[in-house]
Order: C-alpha cells, then sequence, then structure tokens
C-alpha cells in the first residue's frame, strides 16, 4: 500500500521549509539541497547548523555540516536548541543557518529550515533554492573548516528573555512545563525559573512525540486540564518539536489559541501593524491598537514577505507577525518590562507565551481574564492526517461551483463572502467562518472554524470535519 507522503509527497518545500520522509532525505539529497543553499544565497560569515530531537536529526546534520566543511565553510554547531535560538545566534554573528527538523510531523520524517544572515528565507529564496538543486548547482569547493561548538546559542537565547522581562516578572506564578520531547524543554523551565515562577516538569519524553499546537486533540487537552487541577498551576507552557509554535493553557488548562496570543503579545509590545495569515482570529482586523492589518497566505515566508514591505516603506514601522499555530516575529527593537528585545524575523515560541503571562501578572489578572478583555471570536481547527493532496485538491476544485458550496456548506446558513487567499474560506451571514486548506507540507487537510462564541465554532468545526471526511 503506497501511503499519502510516498505516493504525493517527496521532499519539497512546503509552508516551513524542506519536508519530506527519512527514508528519502538521504545524505545524497541532504548534501543536495544543502549545496543548492550555498550556492544561490547570501552567506554571510559562515554557517551555523542546528537540530531538533528526533532520532534522525543528528545524521542529517552531519550532512549539511559536511557539505558546508567542503565548501570551505566556518561551520558552528550548535547541537540540539530551538529554531529561533539558531535564527537568533546566526543572525547576530552575521551567518546564515539550517535547523534540522520536521517540526510537528512524525519521527518517520523529517526536513531542513534554511536562514539568510539577515533572518529566514523567503518564498523568493526558496523558489532559488529549488531550483538550483533542480540544476544541481554547487558551490565552489575549498579547503575544509574544522567545525566549532557552538553552546552559547541556547544559552543567550533564555538570557534574551531573561534580560527583557526581568527576575519578577513571572514572580509567585506556578507554571507547568509540558516537556514531551520539545528541543525548548529545558529553556522553558530556565527561563520561567529565572523570571520568578516555581516551575514543574511534566512528562519528559525519551522517545520523540509529534505534537501539533495548532490542532491540539482531545486526549491532551484532557490531560493539561487534569495536570492544573491535580498540581495548582497557573499555566502550562509547551512547544512543538521545533519551539518555533507556542502552546499555553490557562489556569483551568484550557489552550489558548496561538493567533489570540499573538494579538496579546501584540498589543503589549506596542505594535502599530501586525501581518498574519488569513486563516488567523479575525479578531485582530476590528482592534483600534493595530493601524495596520495585512492578511496573507500560510506560512511564515509570505508573513515575512509581508513585513519586510511594511519595513522597506517605513523602516520605523512597528510591526509584528505571528500565524493561527502562534509563532511570534518581531520586526522592531520593543520594550519589554525590563529591557529591550531585538527584532527577531522568525517563528519564535517563548515570546507569545512570556508577554501574555508577565502581563497578566503587572494587571493583577489571570491569563483567562487577559484573553476575556479581547473581542469575542473564537476559532477551533483540526486536521484530517494521511490525506493526499490531489484528494484534496480536488475537493477544493468541486466547491469553486456555488451550487456545490451552498449544498456542502448548508448547515452553516448562507454564505455572504468567500477568500480564496489560501484554500476556501467562506462567511456566513450569522458571522461565522469555515476555511478549507490543505497542508502544504504534509499529507494533512485543515479545517479551521471561527464564531461568536467557543461552543459554536467546535460545533462548526465537528461538522465540517465530518463533512470533509465523507467527501474525502
Amino acid at each position: 500500500m503506497v501511503s499519502a507522503w510516498e505516493g504525493d509527497l517527496a521532499p519539497k518545500f512546503g509552508t516551513s521549509g524542506l519536508r519530506g520522509l527519512v527514508v528519502e532525505l538521504t545524505p545524497e539529497l541532504v548534501a543536495a539541497y544543502t549545496e543548492a543553499f550555498l550556492a544561490v544565497c547570501p552567506i554571510g560569515s559562515g554557517l551555523f547548523v542546528g537540530r531538533d530531537l528526533r532520532p534522525s536529526s543528528p545524521r542529517i546534520a552531519d550532512d549539511v555540516m559536511a557539505s558546508a566543511r567542503r565548501a570551505g565553510l566556518d561551520v558552528r554547531d550548535c547541537g540540539e536548541l530551538p529554531t529561533p535560538a539558531l535564527a537568533l545566534a546566526a543572525m547576530s554573528a552575521g551567518a546564515a543557518a539550517i535547523m534540522v527538523t520536521g517540526s510537528h510531523i512524525p519521527a518517520d520524517r523529517n526536513g531542513l529550515k534554511f536562514y539568510l544572515p539577515t533572518g529566514e528565507i523567503s518564498k523568493r529564496e526558496e523558489e532559488a533554492i529549488a531550483a538550483a538543486y533542480e540544476a544541481g548547482r554547487r558551490p565552489p569547493t575549498a579547503l575544509a573548516r574544522t567545525i566549532r561548538p557552538c553552546a552559547e546559542a541556547g544559552r543567550d537565547y533564555v538570557a534574551r528573555y531573561v534580560t527583557a522581562f526581568g527576575p519578577d516578572a513571572l514572580a509567585g506564578l506556578r507554571l507547568g512545563i509540558y516537556q514531551h520531547s520539545s528541543v525548548a524543554r529545558d529553556a522553558m523551565k530556565a527561563v520561567c525559573a529565572a523570571l520568578g515562577a516555581s516551575t514543574l516538569a511534566l512528562a519528559r519524553a525519551d522517545h520523540f512525540i509529534p505534537v501539533d499546537t495548532e490542532a491540539v486533540d482531545a486526549a491532551t487537552r484532557e490531560m493539561l486540564a487534569g495536570w492544573c487541577a491535580a498540581e495548582g498551576l497557573d499555566a502550562i507552557l509547551s512547544t512543538d518539536g521545533d519551539a518555533d509554535r507556542p502552546m499555553l493553557t490557562d489556569a483551568t488548562g484550557r489552550v489558548v489559541p496561538g493567533d489570540v496570543l499573538g494579538v496579546l503579545t501584540a498589543r503589549t509590545l506596542g505594535a502599530e501593524a501586525v501581518c498574519t495569515p488569513v486563516s488567523s482570529n479575525s479578531m485582530v482586523s476590528s482592534m483600534p491598537n493595530f493601524t495596520t492589518v495585512r492578511l496573507t497566505r500560510i506560512g511564515s515566508p509570505y508573513v515575512i514577505a509581508e513585513m519586510e514591505a511594511l519595513l522597506a516603506a517605513d523602516p520605523s514601522i512597528r510591526v509584528v507577525g505571528f500565524e493561527a499555530n502562534g509563532g511570534f516575529l518581531l520586526g522592531f527593537p520593543a520594550k519589554a518590562a525590563a529591557g529591550e528585545l531585538a527584532p527577531l524575523m522568525t517563528r519564535d515560541s517563548l515570546l507569545p507565551m512570556l508577554a501574555p503571562l508577565a502581563d497578566a501578572k503587572a494587571a493583577g489578572v489571570t491569563l483567562a481574564e487577559l484573553v476575556a478583555d479581547l473581542p469575542a471570536r473564537f476559532t477551533a481547527t483540526d486536521r484530517l492526517t494521511e490525506t493526499p493532496t490531489h484528494a484534496a485538491l480536488r475537493l477544493l476544485d468541486r466547491l469553486s461551483d456555488p451550487a456545490a458550496r451552498a449544498a456542502f456548506f448548508e448547515a452553516a446558513g448562507e454564505e455572504t463572502s468567500l477568500d480564496r487567499t489560501d484554500g476556501l474560506r467562506v462567511r456566513f451571514g450569522n458571522g461565522a467562518i469555515v476555511h478549507l486548506r490543505p497542508s502544504g507540507n504534509a499529507p494533512e487537510f485543515r479545517v479551521y472554524a471561527e464564531a461568536g462564541s467557543p461552543r459554536e465554532a467546535e460545533h462548526l468545526l465537528s461538522t465540517f470535519m465530518d463533512r470533509v471526511r465523507r467527501a474525502l
């Protein structure tokens, strides 16, 4: 039997770097993509390499570093560390970077994320790398240099937030750290403790566990709520595998959606412009805090491109970006409680958890009360796995017909607007929204729902997950 991955998705670029089955990420293929990157992109002072905790990541990282050595580059081995920590270290050194990670997907898959000395690559560089790979382009060979360790990269990432928020920012809070196999599990604990919180490590795993922070399953939600009740926790922090997406709960164990964390963080930091995908909670467009809101296709390269366009027009603009999964991008020097945060134009997981917690603590309210003060728009999302892309695209093609779409969405009411920016996003007469979209780098089909109450959003999600399942 051919799986959705084997028949549909050989290693290729999607919304978050190159992804593929580990058996297809051979040393030859990894070397070819690394060489293509080195041949067509600015590298600066050298190459920083990091990895997540999947079993295949050390070998793939070695393949990347061997290719860079053949090109005579100064190579820094950062080991296991969060993706934003690698990006921060490389950008600070004026160097390029490659992160070996498959993010939230299962351990039989992995991937590469590429960074310029200025930050994460855009779609423009992605297309150049793909073309160079197809053409077999390589950088000139040179005298191989020694690979040097870079243990300070992880420490500098922790220090960034300790310096910015100060030793009392989370004083008095009891925080759980759901560690699973997140590569940030120790960094989260270290930062929270340094900011004054008492911490409790939860469920540290000795094998890789794929955690999708955007579509948290019912069993995990129940587990989180149980920990909060049993341990008297004020919140639980966690991330996906490579720590570019946050997962934060309130004191009841309820997961705060990533785009809500994005709105709270943007407001706390004094952002005036927000770039976010069309799938994000629509409350961002109704808040007076933000004078400019740009909606993009899903994927950090699209968010970064829009942020760069705003900065090109006005270098002083206070712009941020975030995705529905919560990864937060900072495009300006922002002031936190105790110090300044330098820009970091890649998805980060720690900032959108720490900023709302510190803000709530300073205001003397709970995280749940901070969230409740926002406009009443609620989202829910889930995904169907092992869904071949060709089947998903056929469904969207059928739904391009108004009559077919009306029949499919009959349970939601009358359609009032349609957005085809990324997938199919339909708004209905009662203000509810349903968004259907095949994943760009995994055999998955995502369903997003938004409504005026949590119950209505969950009902819409359940209804159309079932409709999509039957239609596929």
